[in-house]
């Protein structure tokens, strides 16, 4: 053996023949995690923060680092120090935004290659969307300008004035006056990837909301809420949401407001937001939902979904059934025995389909597939939103970190991998193909745009213009 081992060593030393690197690889081989096993497995350098499909590739946000890898065999193409990073654009017209912490400006990469397509010197602040990019910058605390982007753009579509970014409006995405989403345990809550950018952002700044049109640039209002109100921007109108203490309860009424006019709209009294916390009612939260559409519980403890744009009530529960995910098309909702989990068409009473599920379940809806993550026995499994086909069913305690056209990407501490979806890509489904209704109450025809949103942002510009 001791003369083996010598020629063995010999061998490796001339470079006629090494095979301790096999060994190696041998012994630090990773267990699959997932059955069946994934396309690729690979171990990253720490634990992702996000993980974001960029057109061909995959990019992955640590936290001093960022580093893209091929979507198709899971090898590095590119890593940068970095404090933040995120995604911008849609598909193969995605970029990667990344900064540094405390220090102004960014630098936008391609995704494939990590060369930088654009740097800025100056913003404090950067918001990412499928379509868009805003920054923020300041030469003053109250002296601010608000620039949109196209995510591949070299000039900015518009630029607005804002007095001040407030405090707290720093690095990627701080928080604006909009919804909050449904989380859920083993789903990341950027699985689903940066979403269309919404007819209006709310901006607070020092106290008071600035309601940006994003089409155009236009501030269209500057309010202050009053003592008993929270300020929230969804589905095209601004919401005025009071929330009143008496008697040991709290009190809800909701206004829809024209940001245009200011004129009220809508209203609504009864359903509560969830956005106090205890019986002194403040408010201290924004409302929970998704993109147009607002998530509330009626007085008989029966949760509903609320159109932002009009106040339609979209789906009403039954006792004891519990929303567990939403966007603008359909609702998933657990049954009263949580031994089931059934999606339902917004605005229509259909049940389009129905799985067995356990009652701690959670789930998630993305344009491209519903996940849903399940324990006892620990499952994530990939759903067609629209009928409910089987696109990956995995036995598997991983997380489900991010989900695109063609697959997803699961992880368990550094070890990340990509899990093709069976039969053909999935397609989005269309605005208004069993969605929010149109304003008659009824879903519309196949090429009626009625429900693009009120600034058209669900739906592509015909003239090949920035979708919005």
């Amino acid at each position: 053996m001791l003369l083996a081992l010598i020629a063995v060593i010999v061998l490796a030393a001339t470079g006629v023949w090494n095979p301790f690197p096999a060994v190696w690889d041998w012994v630090d081989r990773s267990e699959p995690i997932s059955e069946p096993d994934v396309v690729w497995q690979q171990r990253i350098g720490g634990t992702p923060k996000s993980v974001t499909f960029a057109g061909d590739a995959v990019v992955v946000e640590q936290r001093t680092r960022v580093e893209a890898r091929a979507l198709a065999t899971g090898d590095q193409l590119w890593e940068r120090k970095a404090d933040w990073a995120a995604v911008a654009g849609a598909d193969r017209n995605s970029v990667v935004v990344v900064g540094k912490l405390l220090v102004k400006g960014y630098e936008v990469l391609d995704p494939t290659t990590g060369v930088t397509r654009r740097r800025d010197d100056d913003a404090v602040a950067v918001w990412t969307y499928r379509n868009m990019l805003f920054d923020a910058r300041c030469t003053e605390p109250t002296d601010c300008t608000l620039s949109a982007w196209d995510a591949r753009g070299t000039a900015p579509l518009w630029t607005a004035f804002l007095p001040g970014v407030g405090s707290g409006l720093f690095a990627d995405n701080p928080g604006l006056r909009g919804t909050r989403r449904l989380t859920a345990p083993r789903i990341e809550d950027g699985v689903a990837g940066p979403e269309a950018v919404p007819p209006l952002l709310g901006f607070p700044v020092d106290g008071r909301v600035h309601v940006v049109d994003t089409a155009t640039g236009a501030v269209l209002q500057n309010v202050e809420p009053g003592r008993e109100e929270r300020l929230s921007v969804v589905g095209g109108r601004l919401l005025r949401i009071s929330a009143r203490s008496q008697d040991g309860s709290c009190y809800f009424a909701i206004s829809g407001r024209d940001p245009a006019t200011g004129q009220e709209v809508w209203q609504r009294s009864g359903i509560n937001l969830r956005t106090a916390d205890n019986a002194g009612c403040p408010q201290r939260e924004d409302p929970q939902g998704a993109r147009n559409v607002l998530i509330g519980v009626a007085p008989d403890a029966r949760e509903a979904v609320l159109d932002g744009y009009d106040g339609r009530l979209l789906w009403v529960g039954d006792q004891g059934q519990k929303l567990i995910a939403v966007d603008d098309r359909y609702a998933l909702v657990r049954a009263g025995d949580q031994r089931s989990v059934a999606a339902r068409g917004l605005g229509t009473d259909r049940v389009l389909w129905t799985r067995p599920a356990g009652g701690k379940a959670g789930a998630a809806l993305t344009p491209y597939a519903a996940v849903i993550a399940d324990e006892k026995p620990s499952r994530l499994v990939a759903l067609d939103p629209r009928n409910g086909r089987e696109l990956a069913v995995l036995r598997t305690s991983a997380n489900a970190l991010a989900v695109g056209p063609t697959g997803m990407i699961i992880g368990e501490g550094r070890e990340i991998g990509y899990v093709r979806f069976g039969g053909a890509a999935v397609t989005p489904a269309p605005p208004g193909s069993g969605g929010v209704p149109g304003p008659g109450g009824t879903n519309p025809p196949p090429g009626d745009d009625s429900t693009c949103g009120p600034k058209r942002e669900l739906c592509p510009d015909p003239a090949g213009g920035k979708d919005g």
